[in-house]
């Protein structure tokens, strides 16, 4: 973790695309909804720019962030929650994430309420596995 950025980044053996796929079958079976998946590197070959794979999955339920939107307005520009899926320049790929922690200091996040968002680290982590 970056503790200037509160970012996250767990490496994993898979594909992008497998590893997409993986989150998606948590997702469903979790009972979260996904709202769309951002082909970032699909895009930049649009318009004729080489990107490594690249594509951000965002997803949430309203059950655990309309408390955290009430309780802190700001909150909703980072909610709904978002993995990025990711390969380096080396080939190597990654899992990436904002913290529960950092999201709860950035927007004064009650303590009772980082419940709500905690499902990211544990997505993430049976995701990379």
């Amino acid at each position: 973790m970056n503790p200037e950025n509160g970012i996250i980044s767990k490496s994993t053996n898979r594909t992008v695309d497998e590893t997409v796929e993986r989150l998606k079958a948590l997702l469903q079976a979790k009972g979260i909804k996904l709202f769309a998946v951002i082909d970032h590197s699909g895009e930049a070959n649009t318009i004729g720019i080489k990107m490594p794979p690249t594509k951000l999955l965002i997803f949430g339920n309203p059950k655990g962030g309309t408390p955290l939107m009430l309780a802190a307005p700001t909150v909703a520009i980072d909610l709904p929650l978002k993995l990025l899926v990711w390969e380096d320049g080396d080939g190597k790929r990654w899992i990436s994430y904002n913290t529960p922690q950092y999201l709860k200091q950035r927007h004064a996040l009650p303590d009772d309420l980082l419940k709500n968002i905690a499902v990211i680290e544990v997505l993430a982590t049976e995701t990379a596995a």
